[in-house]
């Protein structure tokens, strides 16, 4: 299957419209389109509008007036519709699996991964459609009962990132769907069609299923002005947004300026700690799939190696020679471990990263080059890096979204590695690899990691749908997917009924007329 026949079942054609309420496309094709271009060879794949002004009031209208309606519908109704969705992804899984990797540039395996969370949290969706649970309290009046529950929040906005073009989407949209909001997504810029794509396969399943118009919808622009009016936007009550810390902070300082409710997934900047305990033959292959899958260009992402330094030299030469064996070029071929970064821009920024750990006092053990020349094409293609490097050096403290691994040592018991685990301020995935059963209990005790991912013996990245995604610090405090995070796309109600004759005060206060 070629590019173009994909494009040709996923409805993309060479120039195309940029929103979506889900039923209907609209937009202007030629309206300051964006230009999609693989990484993988740096060809033209299509083009795409960019929603205007009046492209983004009527996407809003139409949300709000689809709130109204969604919120009525039962919740297990509104289930059945995710599970249709995700019936319809599981027809289109190759294809649009495809899609993601020569539009992102990860590898075919991953870009399939992708699609597969997408239908896993179509299924959890469905599931939770009927247990959105609220608890049941004692009264301390006589004759009262007390309980809460849970009402839709109205409109939410998600904003992901070039990374994960789709499954963020679907962490975010079907879960919250189920809860009875409408979404609205603002997808990459660098990323568009696998959006559109998206919007492209849901469609029938909308009509089909009678879902009102705006209930999932699709605006396709830049961040200025489109996401930031989106994140500004009173009548959006809730924002979830995927990105960099940078971002983050600005989408976090306008919605708190309005009182808005924010889910924040951003930055990580994680550690793997090796202990004297460690099966290295267990932690060497996930050190090194975390380091440099997706090209090193997932949130969960191992930038920091920390090792005991009894194990140092012995770790040291294994992820040199491991690295050496790695295979680089078009994703595509799944005989090869990474394809290339997303554009040349980022290749610049991994460049001025290694440059600035040199300067700093780092030295850089394998790696580091751009790759030009037959099958690199694109120029977007790099040699992973290692750069042995002091942990308390200014560029380790800070996240290279790029296939960078910065390697130190430790010395003593695993607390002090901990506590140079902690020493950064993003805090989302961490892991230990150790036998020792009191290192790893003390690595998840208060005392340990300060990430809201904490693993031991295995990686940093791969997390799965059924718990909740998120960190702490610089990483946002957000949380996404599974366990009880759908509570963040509702809102909680206390409620006191009296059944009595009579009217108790709380507290014991009396008022008598």
């Amino acid at each position: 299957m070629n590019v173009k026949d994909i494009l040709e079942q996923l409805g993309i054609s060479g120039h195309n419209r940029p929103v979506s309420t889900g039923v209907h496309t609209s937009g202007d094709p030629q309206y300051q389109p964006l230009a999609s271009f693989s990484p993988v060879d740096g060809q033209l794949i299509a083009r795409i509008g960019t929603a205007s002004s009046d492209d983004y009031e009527h996407v809003i209208q139409n949300a709000q007036a689809a709130a109204r309606q969604w919120a009525l519908v039962p919740a297990p109704a509104r289930g059945d519709v995710v599970r249709k969705i995700g019936n319809k992804l599981r027809t289109a899984r190759q294809e649009l699996g495809m899609l993601v990797s020569w539009e992102m540039g990860k590898s075919l395996q991953e870009g399939l991964g992708e699609v597969q969370e997408m239908i896993d949290i179509c299924d959890f969706a469905v599931g939770l459609s009927r247990q959105l649970y609220g608890l049941t309290m004692h009264s301390e009046r006589p004759g009262h009962r007390m309980y809460e529950q849970w009402h839709p929040l109205g409109v939410a906005g998600i904003i992901t990132a070039f990374n994960f073009p789709v499954a963020v989407w679907a962490w975010n949209a079907m879960v919250a769907s189920v809860c009875g909001d409408v979404t609205i997504w603002k997808p990459s810029e660098k990323t568009p069609l696998t959006a559109l794509a998206c919007a492209n396969l849901i469609r029938d399943v909308l009509r089909e299923s009678a879902v009102p118009e705006g209930t999932f919808s699709l605006m396709i622009g830049h961040a200025m002005p489109l996401g930031e009016r989106l994140v500004a936007d009173r009548r959006v009550p809730l924002i979830s947004a995927t990105g960099s810390c940078r971002m983050g902070k600005k989408v976090g300082e306008l919605v708190a300026s309005r009182l808005g409710r924010v889910i924040l997934e951003l930055g990580g900047n994680n550690a793997i700690i090796l202990s004297p305990h460690a099966q290295l033959e267990q932690a060497i292959p996930a050190i090194v799939f975390g380091a440099v899958g997706t090209a090193g260009q997932r949130c969960t992402s191992t930038r920091r190696l920390i090792v005991h330094e009894s194990i140092y030299e012995r770790v040291r030469s294994s992820l040199v020679s491991a690295y050496q064996k790695l295979r680089i070029g078009n994703p595509l071929d799944e005989a090869n471990h990474m394809g290339p970064l997303i554009d040349q821009s980022a290749v610049r920024q991994m460049m001025q990263a290694l440059e600035e750990a040199r300067k700093q006092g780092g030295r850089i053990l394998t790696g580091g080059r751009p790759l030009e020349g037959c099958g690199y094409e694109s120029s977007c293609y790099v040699e992973p890096a290692i750069v042995e490097a002091d942990s308390s050096l200014a560029i380790v403290q800070e996240e290279t979204f790029a296939p960078v691994l910065y390697l130190s040592s430790y010395q003593g018991d695993v607390a002090n590695a901990i506590s140079i685990q902690n020493q950064v301020r993003q805090g989302l995935s961490s892991a230990i690899f150790t036998t020792n059963l009191l290192e790893a209990e003390e690595f998840l005790s208060v005392a340990g990691s300060d990430c809201g991912i904490a693993n031991v013996n295995i990686g940093t990245s791969g997390a799965e749908i059924g718990g909740a995604f998120g960190g702490e610090k610089e990483t946002g405090g957000g949380r996404e997917s599974g366990s009880d995070a759908w509570k963040g796309y509702m809102r909680r109600q206390t409620n006191t009924i009296n059944y009595s004759s009579k009217l108790p005060l709380a507290q014991g206060i009396r008022f008598e007329i």
